[in-house]
């Protein structure tokens, strides 16, 4: 029997899965939790062999999560799921060591069966998921760079991020100048546009 735990803030997709798992006859939903937060503390005291991870989960993200509950009790296998099959988001998680990682509006047969393949040691990842990742270039930013416009995209403004970081104000200014050049964008407003959609931010 293939013990899982499942992670979904969504009640009506979570009962739904949950529902959907407990009729394969060789998977048992043992536990379900609405916040990442609560991952790690519920794994460790029922012992999943996979958890089902929903990518945005309030409290912790599920990749964070998925982190640490491997570092917290390595042989629970992790499977994420998410509505955005963007290609960094992919590379993300496959940096992040997680077992498999697909769309959530897949059959409920394919899910039922990537926790089979999880369980058993394999990785599954969407194929098409896998060759846009593939094909995707690598984020042109530092990590600095990153930070400063993360920073930005929630509204802060020079200034403010200088304090935050520790920062000359032109400091920041020229990061952001530096940002918006490698982007190839019109403006901060288009770089943070630019980054989200390639799931850089």
């Amino acid at each position: 029997m293939i013990r899982v735990l499942l992670a979904e803030d969504m009640h009506m997709v979570r009962g739904a899965l949950v529902a959907l798992l407990n009729l394969e006859e060789d998977i048992e939903v043992v536990a379900e939790v609405a916040e990442g937060d609560k991952i790690v503390p519920t794994a460790l005291q029922c012992s999943p062999d996979v958890a089902i991870i929903d990518i945005d989960l309030p409290g912790k993200d599920g990749l964070t999560a998925a982190v640490e509950l491997h570092a917290e009790l390595p042989s629970c296998r992790t499977l994420i799921l998410t509505s955005l099959g963007r290609p960094a988001t992919v590379r993300r998680a496959l940096a992040a060591k997680v077992n498999g990682f697909m769309l959530k509006d897949a059959p409920a047969d394919k899910l039922a069966n990537a926790a089979r393949r999880v369980a058993a040691g394999e990785r599954v990842v969407d194929s098409q998921l896998a060759l846009a990742a593939w094909d995707m270039p690598d984020c042109p930013l530092t990590d600095r760079e990153t930070e400063i416009l993360r920073l930005a995209a929630d509204g802060l403004d020079a200034q403010q991020i200088a304090g935050r970081l520790f920062l000359s104000p032109g400091t920041v200014r020229n990061y952001l100048a530096s940002i918006v050049t490698k982007l190839n964008a019109r403006n901060r407003v288009d770089a943070i546009r630019i980054a989200r959609e390639a799931g850089w931010l």
